[in-house]
């Protein structure tokens, strides 16, 4: 019994290790590092945002096929292969390519992190918490990926402070160069060592044997059940939010008068808040439900970013920004925490659970599409204060818009 339990908790941690390492290449770089980015690439905003647009296309182009083979194939194929195949990725970038070659680049990681991967991963976590555990799994899923994010964006700030040495006033386009190099290397590293973990800890086979007391149903049956493409809603206004992450360290460096090391430190360490509103608002899922507490954190977020987009920055204020900026990080961390949560809530079949993630997915998951392209035009068309209040502007209406698809659903709910 005992070796069973270790077993699950090593197959959970290879999961939450692997279902963020996939992610790193393509997202933490220019989430926790995006000024440095910037300079080493010689981008603007706009040029890094439409970068990631071949990434969205080919993303939405593989999450239902996707969500499909993960119903018929082993997990742990599909992902190791899916994890190597993203770290070639990774050695191609450290040889800081052009911008043809990043778009090349961003159309082959939407493929690699989305096609042989997700829908595994998510079938695996599912099957992982049985009919009881939901919230604890994907509480524990995305806190656990978030912790995994902290620790090794702290890696790279230190790599980023060695390569910058001790005049951070002073740093060269060199520096810069070798700074962002040595940070694709980490996580280029982590990455293959995280297909490495897949393929010695997941099982070919279902990670827990399930009575599914649900009758099978065609996957078409699922393209008309009106509870899946509610849930596409909440997922593409969390996953906005989300993404909107991606520019706090810059809005650090333009309006919190920090250099961009002390930006990147930030971030970084506000990621450490990732574990625990994952996993709190997991366990408070199983106590209550995933559409209540999906509802409450869409309803602090609208909030939080109303004030934002109204506060302008001074000395004395600038605590206030910071307080809201990391209270944002956890209302956003919980909601990724619990959103897929939902699946079991609304009784979708277990043996459809990979065609139905992918699915919502292909909605949910569209903001990799535009959503970087309309944050950095934004951000360059009205340049300082304007950009930002803009910028806020577009969270408080994905906000609103998760809010009204929670309420819908629950009153669905509730006239059942």
């Amino acid at each position: 019994m005992g070796k069973l339990n270790n077993n699950r908790w090593l197959i959970m941690f290879s999961l939450i290790f692997a279902g963020e390492m996939i992610f790193s290449l393509p997202f933490h770089i220019a989430r926790f590092f995006r000024p440095t980015l910037l300079d080493a690439f010689n981008l603007t905003n706009t040029q890094l945002g439409d970068i990631v647009f071949p990434y969205g296309i080919l993303a939405m182009l593989s999450y239902f096929p996707g969500g499909m083979l993960a119903d018929r194939f082993s997990a742990r194929k599909l992902m190791s292969f899916s994890l190597f195949a993203t770290a070639s990725g990774g050695i191609y970038m450290s040889f800081i390519p052009g911008i043809n070659g990043l778009y090349f680049l961003f159309a082959w990681w939407g493929a690699t992190t989305i096609f042989l991967f997700w829908s595994p991963m998510i079938k695996a976590v599912r099957e992982w918490g049985g009919d009881n555990s939901q919230g604890k799994a994907f509480g524990l899923l995305d806190g656990g990926r978030g912790l995994a994010a902290a620790a090794v964006s702290s890696l790279a700030v230190f790599v980023l402070a060695q390569s910058f040495g001790g005049n951070l006033n002073e740093i060269s386009d060199e520096q810069r160069i070798s700074a962002i190099r040595g940070i694709i290397l980490l996580y280029t590293l982590f990455t293959a060592f995280a297909g490495i973990l897949i393929w010695i800890s997941v099982p070919d086979g279902k990670i827990i044997k399930q009575n599914n007391p649900h009758k099978p149903r065609s996957p078409l049956i699922l393209l008309m059940d009106r509870n899946l493409w509610l849930q596409a809603i909440i997922v593409v206004s969390a996953y906005s939010a989300y993404k909107g992450l991606d520019y706090y360290s810059l809005y650090a460096v333009d309006f919190l008068n920090m250099n961009e090391l002390q930006a990147s430190a930030f971030v970084s360490n506000a990621s450490y808040l990732r574990p625990v509103g994952a996993i709190a608002a997991g366990l408070l899922v199983d106590k209550f439900s995933g559409k209540r507490i999906i509802g409450i954190s869409f309803s602090l977020l609208a909030i939080l970013y109303s004030l934002l987009s109204l506060l302008t920055t001074s000395r004395e204020i600038n605590l206030l920004i910071i307080s809201n900026l990391l209270v944002s990080f956890f209302a956003v961390y919980a909601l990724r925490g619990v959103y897929f949560a939902l699946v079991e809530e609304t009784k979708i079949p277990t043996g459809l659970t990979g065609t139905a993630v992918g699915i919502i997915s292909v909605i949910g998951y569209t903001p990799d599409v535009f959503f970087n392209s309309l944050a950095g035009r934004l951000l360059d068309n009205n340049p300082g204060l304007p950009g930002y209040q803009h910028f806020y502007y577009v969270l408080i209406a994905f906000s609103l818009i998760g809010l009204t698809a929670t309420f819908y659903l629950r009153i669905k709910k509730s006239k059942h």
